[in-house]
């Protein structure tokens, strides 16, 4: 199998999802002769000509609104915005049009379309570019939510997300594009949306994250002496309720981290569910290791924005400990 990075592993599902389906289209701003800004579709015009990957305009609506178009039409569209902050304008054709059509059409039509974004921060970009709002759009009913964290998952997620009936927001970690390498498998290969992973099993606390989250994540607890499961969720919407409460039941201790601000984050979520159906398994408050409830500061202040190894790491040892 390949060593790739997330964002080879991301231009790897588009190749191989287009080769296999010439209704899969790729278009957005800057992709086609320039290969993306963060050159994740790289080489697709070479392969698949311009009548399927295009450049467009400057404008997100146009580019969503064109994609539910196409998605309504037999044609399963997947589209790129270049940074998660420039996707509010293209909230509208979202909520109002690609969220609902199924429903509004009593199932007569569905949107299959696969709009892709890096999120995040850490990588010092100007205002704008690195934004984590997936609660805001985890929130739209008929709108699935995938975040993945390691290319064999970045690879498989899209996959499925190319497939699937309904529309995706695949929400790519820029933080960790091209930090690190995994085998992931050569052609065809699927992640189900859904389902998340237990990337390490333990017994003394439940600690959930997603995205570039993850990595600090285990990083922190690969530093404690304390015997932390993690769970990524991989995806937000739809939440695998069963692998999280699973997981608390077990530990009866959970810690929640996102790079995302504390206040209407997905944690609260996560945090509700648990509170909801394991209550009584818990032995400690749920906590929750974020971002801060401010714009996500600008150069060289970014780097105290998202949530370190350092501080998630006081937040486990004090949530095992209670």
């Amino acid at each position: 199998m390949p060593r790739e990075t997330i964002v080879q592993a991301v231009n790897d599902a588009l190749h191989t999802e287009m080769a296999a389906d010439d209704r899969t289209l790729v278009f957005g701003e800057d992709v086609a002769r320039s290969g993306g800004v963060f050159r994740a579709t790289d080489g697709l015009l070479e392969a698949f000509g311009e009548e399927r990957v295009r450049d467009t305009p400057l404008s997100e609506i146009a580019i969503v609104g064109a994609a539910v178009g196409l998605a309504t039409h037999g044609y399963r569209p997947v589209v790129e915005i270049q940074f998660s902050g420039f996707l509010p304008p293209a909230f509208d054709q979202l909520v109002s049009n690609a969220s609902r059509i199924r429903w509004r059409t009593r199932g007569r039509l569905t949107a299959p379309m696969v709009v892709r974004t890096p999120y995040g921060a850490g990588v010092r970009a100007l205002e704008h570019h690195s934004e984590s709002l997936e609660a805001a759009y985890a929130h739209v009913p008929g709108l699935k939510v995938a975040i993945p964290s390691t290319p064999a998952d970045a690879k498989g997620l899209l996959t499925s997300a190319i497939r699937d009936p309904d529309p995706v927001l695949f929400m790519e970690p820029k933080r960790v594009y091209r930090s690190f390498r995994e085998e992931v498998p050569d052609g065809e290969h699927a992640v189900p949306l859904g389902e998340a992973a237990v990337r390490r099993e333990g017994a003394d606390v439940t600690v959930v994250s997603w995205g570039a989250m993850m990595h600090p994540t285990l990083e922190a607890v690969d530093e404690l002496g304390v015997d932390a499961e993690v769970v990524d969720l991989r995806s937000i919407s739809p939440l695998d309720r069963e692998t999280l409460l699973a997981s608390v039941r077990k530990t009866g201790r959970c810690v929640v981290v996102h790079e995302a601000a504390k206040s209407g984050g997905f944690g609260a979520e996560v945090a509700a569910t648990v509170a909801e159906d394991a209550l009584l398994y818990l032995e400690a408050p749920i906590r929750r290791v974020t971002g801060f409830d401010v714009p996500v500061p600008l150069l060289s202040m970014e780097d105290y924005y998202p949530p370190q190894p350092p501080r998630i790491a006081a937040a486990i040892e004090e949530t095992a400990e209670f």
